[in-house]
């Protein structure tokens, strides 16, 4: 598919929303607010955009992390990274007297590496609510919660439209580069017992890399030579609950609820939290600040906790109630009750009134 012409396709459709979907025609954005000036929804409600514009959006949080191997390249894209987002169509004979037909399931997101009967297995596993079936309020859902977990503006200076000098500017690419390297992660799904074949596979990818870094540049593969395998070796040395050897004899246990994992049922590792360390139930592989399950599995490891995006970045940088960005800036206002605004964002976003003076909004 030729992305630009995708792009270009969907941007004359307008977002319905979807709280106050009567009364609202469409998304219009506010100047800075994320939300609609039609209806007063946030941007999230909406759910604008397209399966192209996601998949690129998470192509740009992926790439230059452990985690590029799930992008690629788009011909034609200079340099841009589509997420390569693993659908899963379930096909179904129907039993009749005639002649034979099939019921076709498709589902927008499956974990990636499984075959179909596994994969089965853990869509069942999560709640009908949460299988993002095509058509479906769980795909609609899936959607939302990348919107809300990975802000766009969270990771692209360009899409953070307060940053006011170089200096910020610098700091949020320098934040950005860091968390990808340090704290993002993609959860891999495997059943107990098989976080060795992930491990090997993971020591593998990051030697490739290594490998393919000093082709194009000697000092990036130095650097990586020098950080990379220290993230690895202290990710595996933070796991605690579950053993190699001790679990195997005593079963394995839920890192998030501590309740036992069945052998045969699916459960999700993190690289981060260290493959013998750590294995979660399905539905319990949230984040710890908000209980939202992660999104297509993709997870910040900080203080031996799961965040999602949004969470952990906001435990760095303070973020702004009007706008919804990081504050980048030195100087911001923060009200009685502990929230943060860049200066000129503490105000009425419909009539601009300082909040401190009571308004007709």
């Amino acid at each position: 598919m030729d992305v630009s012409a995708a792009v270009e396709k969907r941007a004359g459709a307008a977002a319905v929303c979807h709280v106050r979907d009567e009364s609202c025609s469409g998304f219009q954005p506010h100047s800075w607010r994320k939300a609609c000036i039609a209806c007063g929804c946030s941007e999230v409600d909406h759910t604008p955009g397209s399966d192209v514009e996601d998949d690129q959006r998470m192509g740009r949080l992926l790439a230059d992390s452990p985690w590029s191997h799930l992008t690629v390249k788009v011909k034609g894209g200079g340099g841009l990274r589509m997420y390569k987002r693993n659908r899963m169509i379930v096909t179904n004979p129907v039993v009749s007297r005639k002649d034979p037909t099939f019921n076709t399931t498709t589902y927008d997101w499956a974990p990636a590496g499984l075959n179909q009967t596994l994969a089965m297995q853990y869509m069942e596993l999560m709640p009908e609510s949460r299988r993002p079936l095509s058509g479906t309020d769980g795909a609609l859902e899936r959607r939302r919660q990348l919107f809300s977990q990975l802000p766009a503006y969270d990771q692209d200076p360009m899409k953070c439209q307060s940053l006011a000098t170089e200096e910020e500017i610098s700091s949020m690419l320098l934040f950005v580069k860091s968390y990808k390297q340090e704290v993002l992660g993609v959860g891999e799904v495997a059943l107990p017992g098989e976080d060795g074949a992930l491990r090997e596979a993971a020591t593998q990818r990051m030697a490739k890399e290594a490998k393919d870094r000093s082709n194009s540049d000697k000092k990036d593969a130095l650097e990586q030579q020098h950080h990379g395998p220290t993230n690895s070796i202290t990710a595996s040395a933070a796991g605690s609950t579950n053993g190699s050897d001790d679990s195997t004899k005593a079963g394995y246990r839920c890192t998030g609820c501590q309740g036992d994992v069945a052998m045969e049922s699916p459960a999700v590792y993190a690289e981060r939290a260290g493959y013998r360390g750590a294995l979660w139930h399905p539905t319990c592989f949230v984040c710890s600040a908000c209980g939202q399950g992660l999104v297509d599995l993709v997870y910040f490891w900080s203080n031996q906790k799961l965040l999602c995006g949004r969470h952990y970045c906001q435990t760095v940088w303070p973020r702004c109630s009007g706008c919804d960005e990081l504050i980048f800036c030195q100087s911001f206002h923060t009200a009685k009750d502990g929230r943060t605004w860049h200066h000129h964002h503490y105000c009425c976003w419909r009539c601009g009134q300082n909040l401190d003076t009571p308004c007709q909004h």
